[in-house]
């Protein structure tokens, strides 16, 4: 199987030497996303919830290039500097999904993120 990149525009672009995300057959692997905002590459860090909503509208840019939504996630991988903040974290990511058809996740306490941002969330979707 041969893997096919993804970019757009609607997200930022990377920062290092990685892509977006990676199609391989109708599997989507997404890079984390942080809340940059895509027009200006500037961080978006006023509250954790705008915080959350700039990350999770990244990642939904992406999953739109390839012709997908949250739909078709089925792994999430939730990183935070501070678990104090998963509730307001939860309420904006739960917004995304659908409760009863959500996919699976994992929430994890780093020490630190790139550029020093309080979340960064990445997803794996199969169409």
């Amino acid at each position: 199987m041969s893997k096919k990149i993804i970019n757009t525009s609607k997200a930022p672009a990377p920062i290092g030497p990685y892509n977006q995300a990676i199609l391989v057959g109708n599997t989507l692997y997404t890079s984390g996303q942080i809340a940059l905002d895509p027009t200006t590459m500037e961080l978006v860090l006023d509250d954790i919830k705008t915080e959350t909503k700039q990350v999770m509208e990244n990642i939904k840019a992406v999953l739109e290039a390839a012709q997908m939504t949250f739909n078709d996630v089925i792994k999430t991988s939730i990183f935070i500097s501070d678990m104090n903040n998963f509730g307001q974290i939860n309420e904006i990511y739960g917004q995304y999904f659908d409760e009863s058809t959500a996919p699976a996740r994992e929430t994890v306490e780093v020490a630190n993120l790139p550029k020093f941002v309080n979340v960064e969330i990445s997803m794996i979707a199969i169409k």
